[in-house]
């Protein structure tokens, strides 16, 4: 076991040498959402992402809570680390501190409605960001990535440049976004057979878990290792692929996607180990979310749902694009 931690230890910090943990530069309070405190009472919001060991939402809780702070309230945050019956806990005992509104992102679509429930029944408003729950009629609005778009430019860009492909599918079960980027890629192409699936591994949506189960389809002798594209329903999925793939010396002749273009993908991207992300804008979600929150919270009327548009980032524009920010 020491060994193979070892094994992991090593791999990733050869990646953090390639770059890929780049410093992320926060923009601030892009929406210009200051108001003056004096008019009214300090509220105080709450916020849970799936997960916090993921750059993508630790840039975007850092932008809500610096508009929050800006405005003179208190942003109070959690970390479920993938447990959805820890996430409705934890939104109970947020509900407990007397949260005027939340900021939802949840582990799980379907088994988030316990804490959806409870909410409704405080008269806390939810906000959900970045991957809708089933149960939309218990929340304020859903403000969301275009994720099945962004499947679909994956599957797109792959195409170009493949005739035929053998592809490993690494999903996140439960996660809505991530199976809508899934369901894009495998609908763009459907009834073509010369692109076949030939392993679907389950990765969290983590760095690590991700390289674990791609160590064990490596590891496995099986005709699924007859591969030569990668889909990471997020950027971490896709380093997780990169991260075994490297430590097997298989990396090359693969074509990796993954979707987020954090800064993390884009300098591999850049460097010529992943083929390409397609981008989501967190920064801009985050800034619309606190600006619709507030004026939900003025009695201002919101739209339901708002769709932002992704963009692909490969290896033939990736010079477009900065690799220290977000888009």
């Amino acid at each position: 076991m020491q060994g193979r931690w070892q094994g992991k230890q090593k791999i990733l910090y050869g990646l953090c040498a390639a770059g890929l943990m780049v410093s992320v530069f926060l923009h601030g309070c892009a929406g210009g959402w200051e108001r003056d405190a004096a008019e009214r009472e300090q509220q105080k919001f709450g916020a849970t992402y799936m997960t916090m060991n993921n750059p993508y939402f630790q840039d975007m809780n850092a932008e809500i809570e610096e508009i929050v702070e800006a405005n003179g309230d208190i942003l109070i945050y959690r970390d479920p680390a993938q447990d959805q019956e820890k996430q409705n806990e934890q939104i109970m005992d947020m509900l407990d501190e007397g949260i005027t509104g939340l900021f939802l992102n949840p582990v799980n679509w379907e088994t988030v409605r316990p804490a959806l429930i409870a909410c409704k029944e405080a008269r806390v408003p939810v906000f959900v960001i970045d991957t809708n729950v089933y149960d939309d009629e218990y929340v304020a609005f859903s403000i969301l990535s275009d994720n099945y778009d962004a499947g679909v430019q994956c599957a797109l860009d792959m195409m170009k440049k493949r005739s035929r492909a053998g592809i490993v599918v690494i999903d996140s079960p439960g996660t809505k976004s991530i199976d809508d980027r899934v369901a894009g890629f495998l609908d763009t192409i459907e009834g073509r057979g010369e692109y076949q699936v030939v392993a679907w591994l389950h990765g969290k949506g983590e760095l690590e878990i991700s390289m674990d189960v791609m160590q064990e389809l490596l590891r496995s002798g099986s005709n699924a290792q007859d591969f030569d594209v990668v889909l990471g329903g997020n950027d971490p999925t896709a380093l997780g692929a990169l991260a075994a793939l490297q430590m097997n010396q298989m990396q090359d002749g693969i074509l990796i996607y993954g979707i987020d273009g954090s800064p993390d993908g884009k300098v591999m991207i850049k460097e010529g180990y992943m083929e390409g992300s397609s981008a989501q804008q967190p920064l801009v979600i985050a800034d619309k979310a606190v600006s619709m929150a507030y004026d939900y919270l003025d009695g201002n009327e919101v739209e339901n749902l708002v769709i932002v548009p992704v963009t692909m980032i490969t290896r033939d524009n990736i010079d477009q694009f900065d690799l220290a920010g977000w888009q």
